[in-house]
């Protein structure tokens, strides 16, 4: 199963990276170029345990609809989202906020498998690993932005 590990230093503290890393509002701004919109559970503001939201979005050219959940959660340092549907087999965002004597560092690490068994392995490895690592690098880029504004 891929796993992608993401790391940000951001000059801002833990509390507010978390914050803004769970505000469905900047999770819009940071993925624009997919055309993506909540459309269902919370579609705005700071998304808690347990709560849900189903994101719509163009990837690779096809409009799709992705629901997760936060589905562990400890402020400030941790909380994860779990896709419950989607087009992945598995799909999992364990989000990390370590304070450093710069600021924060944002660790994202994501776990997911594609369906089609050795089919979505090969995707998984050739595509999908690039497609997403460059997906979280963006919306990194784009909080730390926000955040050091």
């Amino acid at each position: 199963m891929p796993v992608i590990t993401i790391r940000t230093t951001v000059r801002a503290t833990p509390e507010r990276c978390f914050d803004a890393s769970r505000d469905l509002d900047l999770h819009l701004e940071s993925m624009g170029h997919t055309g993506e919109r909540a459309v269902g559970g919370k579609t705005s503001g700071l998304i808690d345990l347990g709560e849900q939201v189903t994101w719509e979005g163009r990837h690779f050219g096809i409009r799709q609809r992705f629901t997760s959940r936060i589905t562990e959660y400890d402020r400030p340092r941790y909380f994860q989202d779990s896709m419950i549907k989607g087009a992945f087999h598995s799909f999992v965002h364990d989000h990390h906020f370590e304070p450093c004597p710069d600021g924060t560092i944002m660790k994202d690490v994501l776990t997911f498998r594609s369906p089609l068994g050795p089919l979505g392995a090969l995707v998984d490895r050739f595509v999908m690993s690039r497609y997403l690592g460059n997906l979280l690098t963006t919306r990194n880029e784009t909080l730390k932005a926000i955040l050091e504004r």
